[in-house]
């Protein structure tokens, strides 16, 4: 298993916030059906205050470019992406591996 980690920062406005949270509740059902097409096990979000944070588990031979890539042109990713954009302060019209950023592991518990 791989494992990716991500940062990106919302807009800052508690309302629109809020809004990301309700929608995070509900994700559309083609856009949870790509994630796992492509070999993503698993996919956390933390927030805090307007910082996000994403764990990505996945199969050993998932290679980030290719398969982020894939996903980006299956059903409804791409409308997605487009949706959440409102929400988050990375630019707009970004694929989604495009506005998350990978972020490189400092420290880990031996």
């Amino acid at each position: 298993m791989k494992r990716y980690c991500q940062t990106l920062s919302l807009k800052n406005d508690p309302q629109l916030i809020e809004a990301y949270m309700r929608e995070h509740a509900h994700v559309w059902p083609e856009v949870q059906a790509g994630i796992k097409e492509v070999g993503i096990l698993d996919m956390q979000i933390y927030i805090h205050e307007n910082q996000l944070f994403m764990i990505v588990d996945t199969v050993d031979d998932f290679d980030w470019e290719r398969d982020m890539n894939r996903l980006a042109t299956l059903p409804r990713q791409a409308e997605w992406e487009a949706y959440m954009d409102r929400f988050q302060d990375a630019g707009e019209g970004k694929k989604s591996n495009e506005k998350w950023q990978l972020m490189t592991r400092i420290f880990k518990l031996e």
